[in-house]
């Protein structure tokens, strides 16, 4: 497989970037091919785009921030997906380019370059995810999720923080400052066929207890119990 060619210059600059970044790159080339966009190509046949390894960061970076989430949010699915598709968004991540400064490495075209490319946002984003897959097919899995997550977990953070609510998170809180012990979840029916079924959920706070609340999953159903129990004037 033909690789881009790193001149001696080139390759100061993208090991200064994994320095500002902390990452580490055994494949200079590819990393400097993830800055390569289409225009380029179109003058230098030699080069090869980073259309490949966009294609393969986008979906390392879905991967990794969808564990991420699962992992360490217990929120409904339907705001898991609303999360994901803000950090994961052009605007977001070509915000995050700019504060890295991305688009002072990357490789355009004449044209492209004259209509203002380096500061375009889909073009800053489609870069980031092609790092993203240069650094996975260079470092693999482990390494890129770490580089990932120093970006992205900020973002979580602020989504969360601008109103997408973990309920459970907050009763927990919340009732652990007046009662010291933790709220306590019980299923109480599971109905319906496997592929749809509706799980009724109730929360006991001591002697009281709200709901039953309903939901396609158990931790749905629990979200929902501990949203009604924080709208009954207890808190």
């Amino acid at each position: 497989m033909e690789k881009n060619s790193v001149s001696k210059e080139r390759k100061t600059q993208l090991l200064n970037f994994c320095k500002s970044v902390n990452i580490s790159f055994i494949d200079l080339n590819l990393l400097n091919q993830a800055f390569c966009h289409r225009s380029i190509t179109n003058e230098l046949k030699n080069l090869k785009n980073n259309e490949r390894l966009e294609f393969l960061g986008d979906s390392v970076l879905g991967m990794v921030t969808a564990s991420y989430l699962y992992r360490h949010y217990d929120v409904v699915e339907g705001d898991l997906a609303k999360i994901k598709s803000v950090v994961v968004s052009e605007k977001i991540l070509s915000e995050i380019a700019l504060e890295l400064n991305i688009q002072n490495l990357l490789i355009l075209g004449k044209g492209e370059e004259k209509s203002g490319g380096r500061t375009k946002p889909a073009i800053l984003a489609d870069c980031m995810e092609a790092i993203i897959g240069a650094y996975y097919l260079d470092s693999g899995f482990k390494s890129v999720e770490k580089y990932i997550l120093a970006f992205m977990i900020p973002q979580i953070e602020k989504v969360f923080d601008s109103g997408i609510k973990d309920y459970k998170t907050i009763l927990q809180e919340k009732y652990q400052k007046i009662a010291k012990v933790c709220p306590r979840y019980e299923l109480i029916s599971k109905t319906g066929p496997e592929h749809a079924q509706i799980f009724s959920v109730v929360v006991h706070l001591n002697d009281m207890t709200y709901g039953p609340c309903s939901g396609n999953s158990k931790k749905q159903a629990e979200q929902e119990a501990a949203k009604l129990a924080l709208k009954s004037g207890l808190f």
